[in-house]
C-alpha cells in the first residue's frame, strides 16, 4: 500500500496540514504511521477527506460528518439526513432566488424614486423582499 506524507496529501486535496492534523485528532481521517517526523495516510484518505469537504459544503457540522463514517472509516450515509440537508438547500435557494429576484427588479426599476415603485412598496409593507417576487 503506497502512503501519502501529509503534504502531498494536503495539495491533492486542498485541505490544509492544520485541517488534516485536526481532522484527526478529532476522528475523522487516521494517519497510517509516521515517516520521520511527517504523519503519513492510506490513499483511502483522499476519498474520506473529499466526503468531509462535501458533507462541510453542504452544512454538516464536523460531527454529523463524523457520524457518516463507519467504524472502519468507510461511508456510511445516513440517506435520511441527505434527504432532509438536501430539501432545506432547496428552500434556501428559493428565497435567495427570491431576494436576487428582488435586488434585481429594485435596481432596474425605472420609478424615479425607489419608494414611487408600486412592487418595491409592496415589498416593504411585507415586511421581507423575500415574501414577494
Amino acid at each position: 500500500m503506497k502512503l501519502l506524507d501529509i503534504g502531498e496529501v494536503a495539495e491533492r486535496s486542498g485541505v490544509a496540514p492544520s485541517a488534516l492534523r485536526y481532522y484527526e485528532e478529532i476522528g475523522l481521517i487516521a494517519s497510517a504511521g509516521r515517516k520521520g517526523l511527517r504523519r503519513q495516510y492510506g490513499a483511502a484518505t483522499l476519498l474520506q477527506l473529499s466526503l468531509i469537504t462535501l458533507g462541510k459544503a453542504a452544512g454538516f457540522s464536523l460531527q454529523e460528518i463524523a457520524g457518516m463514517f463507519g467504524q472502519d472509516g468507510r461511508p456510511d450515509l445516513p440517506r435520511d439526513q441527505l434527504h432532509a440537508r438536501a430539501d432545506a438547500l432547496e428552500a434556501q435557494i428559493r428565497e435567495l432566488t427570491a431576494l436576487k429576484d428582488a435586488l434585481r427588479h429594485v435596481a432596474d426599476c425605472p420609478a424615479p424614486s425607489h419608494l414611487e415603485c408600486p412592487k418595491f412598496q409592496k415589498l416593504l409593507r411585507a415586511g421581507s423582499i423575500t415574501a414577494e417576487v
